[in-house]
């Protein structure tokens, strides 16, 4: 199957417009956890004008490696297709005033910085509600805005490590363990994309902004889910289980193949019947020790025994063959096999766009379609790259340019050979 042209279907040339069009948000954000949560509001056409410190480059993310070049890198590029790009120092009065004016005409302010910066840096609604009544600031960080934790930073590691994750993960004779993924950054991230519009559409109806305070510890606890009400309502503890099995749900886990692993899992009784049947051991349904869910959690380790016996005895290949279909199964595949391109490109999630550093950029797209639109993929911006564009956007005509860069704006003033200002 061939790749799809670059944009197919740009922004604003199917049915619809692009649902997010002349939707502005200000982002004071870095690194994974942030960028992330305003990635898919980009790809839905919102404006998102991304505010870089020039006294530390910019975004850390430009920095990631492997593929990285100058202020560019692959990683970079993953959080942030089609933002824009304006490096801002808002402890200037310069900075801070550029910065008040784009608020004037937005619609929200995001950050992604320490809990007790936003008040410090004036991005909370009691700062910017005066001058635009509508405006919605939304704060992701560590710990949140409030309580004795909010000056601490904070990274996925440590929270997937203090929120119980990595005590729930991984081998029950091995370490705790983290997920392979940033799975606390990308959950906070989506959670702040969600407050943020939530606000948002209650600020259009009643015409007052707020106040949106979330944080990467509240989303770690808040995903605990059932296990914390097991614990807090009946002091029940999980345990990790072999081969990735379900606390209580048996089977519902990872079975070794003859040449590798398949994952199974049984949530509904038919599902079990259709499971030991064609595997050969239909005995196990009278069996009394496997009749219930209650039954099969008691008798855990014979009954994972019993099956794992099968599974060993076939390719991962003949099992899927004999399965899917009747049983909730997949093989366990490596990163490589799981970005299987023909997969990706029915579904609409493998995404090309042109790029100045790499040439052509191939990643994954959103996660989710809209009747009669598809995102105009767009490269991430380069650092500063959308000054002069913003600032004119904003009735800032050459002098007024000058003199903010002279105030230090801008950040510490720098010219290229010709003289010219650099972002």
């Amino acid at each position: 199957m061939s790749l799809p042209p670059p944009n197919p279907l740009p922004r604003g040339e199917g049915e619809h417009t692009a649902p997010l069009d002349g939707v502005r948000i200000v982002a004071v954000e870095q690194y994974g956890a942030g960028p992330y949560g305003t990635l898919y509001l980009a790809d839905m056409g919102a404006d998102v004008i991304k505010i870089e410190d020039p006294s530390s480059g910019g975004d850390i993310g430009r920095y990631v490696p492997p593929g990285q070049e100058g202020t560019d890198s692959l990683f970079f590029e993953s959080f942030n297709r089609g933002k824009r790009s304006l490096g801002l120092d808002l402890k200037s009065s310069g900075g801070r005033a550029v910065f008040e004016r784009l608020v004037a005409g937005a619609d929200a302010v995001y950050s992604n910085v320490r809990g007790d910066l936003p008040a410090r840096l004036g991005l909370t609604y009691e700062a910017l509600g005066p001058m635009n009544p509508r405006i919605v600031c939304c704060s992701l960080s560590a710990y949140g805005r409030t309580g004795e934790r909010a000056a601490y930073p904070g990274y996925d590691a440590l929270v997937q490590a203090e929120a119980g994750w990595a005590a729930l993960t991984g081998d029950p004779d091995g370490p705790p363990t983290k997920s392979g993924l940033s799975l606390v950054d990308y959950a906070a991230g989506l959670v702040a994309a969600l407050g943020l519009m939530v606000a948002l559409f209650d600020a259009q109806r009643t015409g007052r902004g707020r106040d949106v305070d979330t944080s990467l510890y509240d989303t770690a606890i808040g995903l605990l889910t059932y296990p914390a009400a097991w614990h807090l309502t009946a002091g029940l503890k999980p345990e990790r289980q072999p081969l990735s099995g379900h606390p209580s749900m048996v089977p519902f886990q990872f079975f070794e193949t003859l040449d590798g692993h398949v994952a199974v899992a049984c949530p509904k009784e038919k599902f079990f019947r259709l499971l030991v049947g064609t595997l050969g051991l239909p005995e196990l349904l009278d069996d009394d020790r496997f009749t219930s869910y209650e039954a099969r959690r008691r008798n855990r380790s014979t009954l994972v025994g019993m099956l794992n016996d099968r599974f060993r005895e076939r390719s991962t290949a003949d099992w899927l063959g004999e399965l899917r279909g009747l049983v909730p199964i997949a093989p366990v595949r490596s990163l490589e096999a799981a970005l299987d391109r023909d997969e990706l490109i029915a579904r609409d999630l493998l995404v090309r766009y042109p790029h100045p550093t790499f040439g052509t950029v191939q990643g994954v797209g959103t996660p989710f379609t809209l009747g009669g639109f598809r995102p105009d993929y767009r490269a991430a911006p380069g650092l500063g790259a959308d000054r002069e564009g913003i600032l004119a956007s904003l009735g800032y005509n050459a002098a007024d340019v000058e003199a903010l860069a002279a105030d230090g704006a801008f950040g510490e003033r720098r010219t290229d050979a010709a003289g010219r200002d650099q972002p």
